[in-house]
């Protein structure tokens, strides 16, 4: 089923969105931008520890632009981790910085190293879209995950976030005797109505992560999404469920097979019920944020368009037809499934 487009144009930071960021404190002075790091002279492919081509390549900037652009991602990090306070910036170093021709954002990706004790840390920098960052702002706001994360012009810096790849995680961990498979099922039926409920797409496996963390007796399993561009951009709703992707298939099956409907119903309910609290004590948040959403293109005219109708059929709701913008779309999404009220 082809349910994603093979490239999504960047969208700009409209006015309304940047006083967000301003209020909200995302938005930021920074020393280093993304076209500053475009700058390398030279890039060598980046292997695994298979010798496996990563997709990556290791960029290597002149003398005097790697002395300038290190110092200021440096300084960036300490932003991004410790509020500017420079005095961490003595022993950190950029071990390398990395770049990605594959996706949208053509990221960075940046290894921070602690010269006291060899501990690595990464974080990305990337070209600024609109879209992403709506899809960032709504994760740290409605999941049960926190995202930090700076904007400043047209470069995204964006933290790590630590898990196991899910196509690893399905292809290598999904089917070993330790791994709780209940569990995980859970999890993959949460994360559904997570990203259904505000319009997070294309979250085939290698878009998201497993965090995978001990507890007294087993193991808890969160998905988490690492990638964001497809934040309300798509028009098949299917888009928005990551059931139908096909990648997602031995999950998918894994659910059916040891859940039954009434559980799959309790956990969706659940699930809703905790987004509903979040929207709840965040609500001034949101909407001052979908407000902005309504200023400026997210999505293509006939994506929209094939969206309102998507979900006017599948809520059985013909307030959908009425919607004009991207924004509307999501205020109406949040309020159906979740059977709540934003705004007045």
């Amino acid at each position: 089923m082809k349910i994603i487009s093979r490239k999504k144009k960047l969208f700009p930071i409209s006015d309304p969105l940047l006083e967000y960021l301003k209020l909200y404190t995302r938005s930021r002075d920074l020393p280093v931008s993304y076209s500053d790091l475009l700058r390398y002279q030279h890039a060598a492919p980046l292997l695994d520890k298979h010798e496996n081509d990563t997709l990556w390549a290791t960029c290597m900037y002149s003398h005097g632009d790697e002395e300038e652009i290190y110092r200021g991602l440096t300084q960036i990090y300490s932003q991004l981790k410790a509020a500017g306070d420079q005095a961490i910036t003595d022993h950190l170093i950029v071990e390398r910085v990395d770049f990605c021709s594959f996706g949208n954002s053509n990221p960075f990706r940046v290894r921070i190293v602690n010269q006291y004790n060899d501990n690595y840390d990464h974080f990305y920098v990337k070209k600024a879209d609109a879209s992403r960052i709506y899809g960032l702002e709504l994760e740290d706001i409605l999941s049960p995950n926190r995202i930090n994360y700076m904007v400043s012009g047209n470069t995204l810096i964006e933290e790590h976030i630590a898990g196991i790849p899910g196509d690893i995680f399905l292809g290598e961990i999904l089917d070993r005797p330790s791994t709780n498979k209940v569990r995980i099922a859970k999890e993959f039926v949460k994360f559904n109505e997570r990203c259904f409920a505000r319009l997070l797409g294309d979250m085939r496996a290698y878009n998201y992560v497993v965090d995978i963390t001990p507890d007294f007796e087993d193991e808890q399993y969160r998905v988490r999404a690492i990638d964001f561009d497809q934040q309300s951009y798509e028009g098949k709703i299917q888009a928005y469920l990551p059931h139908f992707f096909p990648d997602n298939k031995k999950v998918v099956d894994l659910c059916k097979q040891i859940l039954n409907l009434q559980t799959i119903r309790q956990y969706q309910l659940e699930e809703r019920t905790l987004i509903a609290r979040r929207l709840n004590f965040s609500k001034q948040q949101v909407i001052m944020l979908t407000e902005a959403m309504r200023f400026g293109d997210l999505s293509l005219p006939e994506k929209t368009e094939e969206l309102k109708l998507g979900l006017q059929r599948f809520h059985k709701d013909n307030r959908f037809t009425q919607c004009s913008n991207i924004g509307d779309l999501l205020v109406m999404n949040l309020e159906t499934t979740l059977a709540c009220k934003l705004g007045t």
